[in-house]
């Protein structure tokens, strides 16, 4: 008989953090444990994403408009990670696993906040345009990826990221198959 009123974490939080820790606290057939921390964690990473996407999208504007024709290590890695975690949270959505979903999106939020973070660290400058181009790639991916759970900060991040258009109306991106194959 434990009810909380979700209006309440929506006017404090917001609805896209009221979202995320619903989705991400436990799979749809159990009950929702609310906790005052467990929320506050979700907006704590919601703030996060916010953060990372403001720092892509700086570099973003760098980017060339065409793909390189090769990647240097640290641009293939981001990109490895974006389009792993696409192919998850694609397979995650179609079989409403959402809280997994979510776990996917939190390790490649880790991985595109590692490269930046070694950007930051290499003098904060502009970038190789290989590396420039995978973060916009990421970023955008990213928001894809939290655009059906948190759908307010994702149309906020999608014009940050000088996307045209709705998010909601964009077509999901296409899963880059050869990024997937790991060669040892």
């Amino acid at each position: 008989k434990n009810t909380v009123d979700p209006d309440d974490i929506i006017a404090t939080y917001g609805a896209d953090t009221a979202r995320w820790f619903m989705l991400s606290d436990s799979p749809p057939d159990r009950d929702v444990i609310w906790s005052d921390e467990r929320v506050q964690g979700a907006s704590r990473f919601v703030q996060r994403l916010w953060r990372l996407v403001n720092e892509s999208a700086g570099i973003a504007k760098s980017a060339p408009a065409d793909r390189p024709a090769a990647f240097g290590a640290e641009a293939l890695a981001l990109r490895k990670a974006a389009h792993g975690a696409l192919d998850k949270v694609s397979s995650g959505i179609e079989r409403l696993h959402f809280n997994v979903c979510l776990a996917h999106i939190r390790e490649f939020t880790n991985a595109l906040a590692d490269i930046l973070a070694k950007t930051s660290a290499n003098g904060g400058g502009t970038p190789a345009p290989d590396l420039a181009w995978a973060v916009k790639e990421a970023a955008v991916i990213l928001v894809q990826l939290i655009s059906p759970m948190m759908p307010h900060l994702a149309e906020e991040c999608w014009v940050l990221l000088g996307q045209q258009g709705l998010i909601s109306e964009a077509y999901w991106p296409q899963i880059e198959r050869d990024l997937l194959v790991e060669d040892t």
